[in-house]
């Protein structure tokens, strides 16, 4: 597996834990979950976001990678 694919892959599982959590969180009713799961979320966010910027570069360096 090349370095792309990996990072794709990460980027997409990145984004299925969030929307996992976001489920977790409409469905929890223990405010300190729901708290833990914000916090998660925001630190997520930022990772996702990093990601997403990576992906977007080994599109420029790599064609191949391109949808």
């Amino acid at each position: 597996m090349t370095v792309g694919t990996q990072v794709k892959s990460c980027y997409a599982s990145i984004k299925s834990i969030e929307g996992t959590l976001e489920s977790l969180y409409e469905t929890t009713r223990n405010p300190s979950l729901q708290t833990a799961i914000e916090e998660a979320n925001k630190l997520l966010a930022q990772v996702k976001n990093d990601m997403h910027h990576q992906v977007i570069e080994l599109m420029k360096k790599e064609p191949q990678f391109k949808p």
